[in-house]
């Protein structure tokens, strides 16, 4: 019997397995952490508010967010960090359509965010404040306060924890002055827009020495202890891998003396350090 048949069949065989073998090396996707790895490029995602994250005057991208997340891609070795400016509340959509690699923008976790993306560990944790007309003319210490004058507007940035606190605290929906930023914060109490603002205590603070002699930030602001926020960087459920590697690297800094300069000229310090976990926290 002739053996060219049974050489063409293996021949065809083979080929048909290379084949195989080229088309699954084709279909084979590199993942974002090994992407940053190859190019040593990340991109952080980011939103105008001091300290958390912000554009300086000189175009610098800096806030305790974006200096954190320097420091440890440098020690991923990872050599560039791309910023990109996006309002806060598509933050997360442009996150996950693959605008940015990394939330760098100081978000608190949450449990409907934790539905959304995967967060590090906590960086730090911060309670609540307002920012006011100086004197605070309305006596406005509590959502129950806004609550209860319904002549009272609140000017909350729009896709903020703070947002859903009010709401839930009971604050009416025509009481409520979305806002882009938190410079528009300081605007709209500043124009009688609004007569309080809310947000960290670090950023009304922030707000206030910009606002001048007119608003101050008040220092008694009665809140739900649940609403301290907890702020994390955040990534695309996919990136499992790339969040496991950035949070074994914080919790290795996180507290020590470095992590500490590096905060401390943003308004941070060990009293912001929290031993909390993002896995209790997306369940809370």
């Amino acid at each position: 019997m002739s053996t060219a048949p049974v050489f063409l069949r293996r021949l065809s065989l083979a080929c048909t397995l290379l084949a195989c073998a080229v088309a699954s090396a084709g279909s084979y996707a590199e993942t974002t952490l090994e992407r940053i790895k190859s190019t040593g490029t990340v991109r952080i995602g980011y939103a105008n508010e001091a300290p958390f994250a912000y554009t300086e005057t000189s175009g610098k991208v800096t806030g305790e967010s974006p200096e954190i997340a320097t420091q440890i891609f440098t020690k991923m070795g990872v050599k560039k960090i791309e910023p990109v400016l996006t309002e806060w509340g598509a933050l997360i959509p442009g996150l996950r359509a693959g605008r940015f690699d990394v939330i760098a923008a100081g978000m608190y976790i949450t449990p409907p965010r934790c539905q959304q993306v995967i967060f590090t560990d906590p960086h730090y944790q911060i309670p609540d404040s307002l920012l006011v007309k100086k004197g605070n003319p309305k006596n406005l210490h509590s959502y129950a306060d806004v609550k209860n004058n319904p002549d009272v507007k609140l000017a909350i940035m729009s896709g903020t924890a703070e947002l859903g606190y009010a709401r839930a605290e009971g604050v009416a929906e025509e009481q409520i002055v979305q806002v882009p930023d938190t410079t528009a914060q300081l605007q709209a109490v500043r124009a009688g827009r609004a007569d309080a603002s809310v947000g960290t205590a670090l950023t009304m603070k922030g707000l206030a020495a910009k606002g001048g002699d007119s608003v101050e930030a008040i220092t008694d602001f009665k809140d739900d202890p649940s609403h301290i926020g907890y702020g994390a960087l955040a990534f695309r459920p996919d990136d499992k891998d790339l969040r496991d590697a950035v949070n074994a690297q914080l919790k290795q800094w996180l507290g020590g003396a470095e992590h500490l300069a590096t905060v401390k000229p943003f308004g941070f310090d060990k009293s912001n350090v929290t031993d909390k976990t993002a896995a209790e926290l997306c369940k809370q």
